[in-house]
């Protein structure tokens, strides 16, 4: 049975290149049966580059909080010295000249890390300490005037370029009342912003390993090893379709993975109820052909011997054998539209430009509604009407539909003399379409036949049929790229046959 389903699918072409880059060749020569290597991944697993992704989003994230960051800690840092600074400044202007000395000047600048303390006051500048003669200033930063696009490309040109430079930065003094002013070498503050930009680092990576492991099982438990599951388990059920067992059992869940498992479940046991029943129809196809030779022998030796009994004059006789006759025609049609149905696949349509009203006339012919039929014919068809199909289709198409409604009528009326039986055929072209009504006045399609019309074996219309006729016509229509519809009328039963206008048929 598995190896039918395969050919089932091989039996679809790709006409195109595929979104994963697979050209019509290379689909084509991939095995059909899956094989339990495949689930083995070759290169980086998705749980591996999640793990990756993970780690450079928040490295990435880490990135942009560095920024602000170090720019904060340049600003805190010199705004530590500016209080140190003015703790300085206030003990200059408020001591006695007698208790500043070159010592305690010195003590206080090397403390500050500075070259020169200058207090800015009343638009008067006055330099309160200086150590040695301070080197050319580069910079200028007044912390309280920078704003904080500013501040982070102050921490950068730092970073980059402030290794032995000479910077001056300047601050509002709340008790002196000026402007402190600093000079001093930048170097210890680009130390300093290195170390805490490696203390950040440090710290980013390991929150990013910690986030991404994380992330990396949350992953894995919640998707990788569900869809890993539901993977295994269509390569079990590939491998043994008529296997109940190998449908995937949900796990419950009640998320979109969840969902998934339950369509799978579902399309699986569809799926293997559909590919049982396709095997019965396969054994019943291979049956009936080893047996349809002998069987049409035996019944062409029954119909022989009937036509000998049709001879006799026995009243008895002559009642019996026209019955003997009807069921050995009807297990004979049987037999025909059965091996007909088994086919694989009906041949494409070789269309051609056709007289839809000859067409009609040769089914009357065929199935003899002469003058001197019971069943009155009506062909209504226009005669310069013109259709686009394969003759011999179209031909088979209205034959199954007008038998059907004969047989009916015929079985149906046979004891009733008053019950008029008439089969017409209609035809007309409404926009880009042909349509063709074929009508007749007996007892209409069944209810319960209705639902599965056109299915073989369900949707016959009368008894003891099998429904293949009709089976078969909506196969050829749909060949041609039209439809066939039962038609909510009444009395009797009315198909209506689409099919695209020779203009618009291809």
């Amino acid at each position: 049975m598995s190896e039918n389903a395969n050919n089932t699918v091989s039996a679809h072409p790709i006409e195109s290149e595929g979104a994963n880059g697979l050209t019509n060749g290379e689909v084509k020569s991939l095995p059909l049966q899956p094989d339990p290597e495949d689930l083995k991944v070759k290169g980086f697993s998705l749980s591996s580059k999640l793990l990756l992704l993970t780690i450079l989003f928040v490295m990435l994230s880490e990135v942009l909080i560095f920024v602000p960051s170090i720019s904060k800690f340049r600003v805190d840092w010199l705004s530590r010295k500016l209080e140190l600074a003015e703790v300085a400044a206030l003990a200059y202007t408020q001591a006695s000249p007698d208790m500043m000395n070159e010592m305690f000047e010195e003590t206080l600048l090397d403390r500050l890390k500075v070259q020169t303390l200058a207090l800015r006051k009343e638009g008067q500048r006055q330099l309160l300490a200086m150590i040695d003669m301070p080197g050319v200033i580069r910079r200028d930063d007044d912390i309280g005037a920078m704003t904080p696009v500013q501040s982070i490309f102050a921490a950068f040109d730092t970073l980059m370029w402030g290794d032995g430079r000479t910077i001056r930065v300047m601050g509002e003094s709340s008790y002196t009342k000026g402007v402190i002013e600093l000079v001093f070498d930048e170097t210890p503050l680009r130390q300093a912003m290195f170390q805490f930009a490696i203390n950040i680092l440090v710290l980013s990576l390991v929150i990013s390993v910690i986030t991404a492991t994380l992330v990396y099982l949350s992953l894995r438990g919640l998707l990788i090893r569900p869809i890993l599951r539901m993977s295994r388990s269509m390569v079990r059920f590939s491998h043994n379709p008529d296997d109940v067992t190998a449908v995937i059992k949900p796990s419950g869940r009640q998320d979109e993975i969840g969902m998934t498992e339950q369509q799978l479940a579902r399309m699986e046991m569809a799926l293997a109820r559909t590919l049982s029943k396709q095997k019965r129809l396969a054994d019943l196809g291979l049956a009936v052909s080893k047996i349809n030779h002998d069987l049409r022998n035996i019944l062409a030796s029954a119909q022989l011997f009937s036509d000998r009994l049709s001879m006799l004059e026995d009243p008895t006789v002559q009642r019996v054998v026209p019955k003997i006759m009807g069921a050995l025609d009807r297990a004979v049609d049987y037999s025909r539209a059965v091996m007909s149905y088994g086919k694989a696949q009906e041949e494409p349509p070789e269309k051609r430009l056709l007289n839809l009203h000859k067409v009609a006339d040769e089914v009357a012919d065929f199935l003899d509604l002469s003058g001197k039929s019971e069943i009155a014919f009506s062909n209504a068809v226009p005669e310069n009407l013109e259709v686009y199909a394969d003759p011999g289709q179209l031909f088979r198409i209205m034959l199954n539909l007008c038998r059907n409604s004969v047989q009916v009528m015929k079985n149906e009326d046979a004891d009733s003399e008053s019950v008029i039986s008439r089969l017409e055929i209609f035809a007309e072209e409404t926009g880009d379409k042909t349509d063709i009504v074929i009508s007749d006045t007996g007892p209409g399609v069944p209810e319960q036949a209705k639902a599965s019309l056109f299915k073989a074996f369900q949707g016959s219309v009368r008894k003891g049929g099998t429904g293949l006729g009709l089976a078969i016509s909506a196969e050829l229509v749909q060949a041609h790229g039209g439809s066939i519809a039962l038609l909510e009328r009444s009395p009797g039963a009315h198909f209506q046959i689409c099919l695209p206008s020779p203009d618009q048929a291809s």
